[in-house]
């Protein structure tokens, strides 16, 4: 069961990374070279957003990594100072 589920996701995943891959590709490889008035010019955004997304994706991903280290530094430390009490009331 969980292995049908897992391929129709995985499917998904990758049909769906070609197509942006595709689309984005489109839009900064091809695009300039097609006229401003061509109708095709309607189904993409300015090109200045071809920069904008991904240096938007980039920023978020990293605050998302970065909190993350931090929460996981955050709460190893508070467990070693934990251990650290304990040890010293062991001995006293």
């Amino acid at each position: 069961m969980h292995s049908q589920l897992d391929r129709l996701v995985g499917l998904g995943m990758l049909i769906t990374a070609t197509v942006v891959f595709l689309y984005y590709s489109i839009w900064t490889l091809l695009m300039p070279f097609v006229d401003e008035g061509h109708p095709l010019q309607n189904f993409f955004p300015p090109r200045v957003w071809a920069i904008r997304i991904p240096v938007i994706l980039i920023l978020l991903a990293s605050a998302v990594v970065g909190s993350f280290l931090s929460v996981v530094m955050i709460r190893s430390n508070r467990k070693r100072a934990a251990k650290a009490k304990a040890a010293g009331k062991k001995k006293a």
